[in-house]
């Protein structure tokens, strides 16, 4: 999702040509990663790629999520180094963020507390990859560091029943709920997140690429960048009901996990870098059940 969304931005605004590979690519296989960076020499490398999903999928895979994502980093990290004089942006999630963090939370807080334990794998990895990037730039004066978006949707999101995040999992009952019928919310419906569409993350790292250096994260290594507003997940439920246009009941399944009880970020240090997100939260809810409805049944879509 958000590799697509960077490559759109990308063509539509500076005229790139994304390349296409014949397959999908391994990137936990360094030596796939060091013959992308040899045939292509690029300038820059964004590290969208990434195993990622909601509540159930960090607790049952929590191998996968830590392994996958170190290497991925890892292979990134090393390659682009070794080619020299690369611009490396990875990107990260507000999970790095502990479980009972000061609220909004600000790249300060960073490493002050336990990690929320339902995605204490993915969180760790995270963490390891800023300090990857900020050990780079350190030891060896590279161009690297992390941005960190709040939980995304938008098009070509993962809407499967095991790894879809919060927005896609409401879309994906809400479209096969029979009308009339209920939608039925994990936990109480109380935590409070932060929610940003994916073409604004997308233009967090087209600012980012053209204006801000490594130097701009310090002493931290990166930036968060969202929104600064929250919502519960009780009232995206509604909002998600609203946009279908479907006559649905809101169940909630309390005995199923919350997740972190409020996670939203602090983005000053960003806006005041000059760059700041575009798209309501309602009006992206809506783009994104449009492109969904007119997207269910093709073969691509991964649900």
């Amino acid at each position: 999702m958000v590799g697509r969304a960077v490559i759109q931005l990308l063509h539509s605004t500076t005229g790139f040509i994304p390349v296409y590979p014949d397959k999908r690519l391994d990137y936990r296989d360094s030596r796939i990663v060091n013959r992308v960076i040899s045939t292509y020499s690029p300038d820059a490398v964004v590290v969208c790629a990434a195993k990622v999903g909601g509540i159930a999928a960090n607790i049952n895979e929590p191998a996968d999520f830590i392994y996958d994502n170190l290497t991925i980093q890892s292979n990134f990290v090393k390659s682009a180094h070794h080619a020299g004089d690369i611009k490396m942006i990875l990107l990260g999630s507000s999970c790095i963020y502990p479980r009972h963090c000061n609220q909004p939370m600000r790249e300060e807080d960073f490493l002050t507390g336990a990690y929320e334990p339902t995605n204490r794998a993915y969180a760790v990895a995270k963490t390891a990859g800023i300090e990857l990037a900020r050990a780079y730039k350190s030891q060896h004066n590279e161009n690297f560091y992390a941005l960190m978006p709040p939980n995304l949707y938008g098009p070509h999101d993962n809407f499967s029943e095991q790894n879809s995040h919060v927005i896609a999992a409401l879309m994906r009952k809400a479209m096969l709920a029979p009308e009339g019928g209920e939608l039925v919310v994990w936990g109480s419906g109380k935590p409070m997140r932060e929610i940003m569409h994916v073409a604004d993350a997308a233009s967090a790292v087209l600012h980012s690429l053209k204006h801000l250096p490594s130097d701009s994260c310090n002493p931290y290594g990166f930036l968060n960048c969202g929104t600064g507003e929250e919502v519960s997940i009780g009232e995206l439920a509604q909002l998600v009901v609203d946009v279908s246009g479907k006559d649905l009941e809101i169940a909630f399944n309390s005995s199923k996990p919350d997740g972190m009880p409020r996670k939203v970020m602090d983005s000053s240090r960003m806006n005041a870098l000059g760059w700041e997100p575009q798209i309501k939260l309602v009006d992206g809810l809506r783009s994104t059940w449009k492109w969904l409805t007119n997207n269910w049944e093709s073969p691509t879509l991964s649900r």
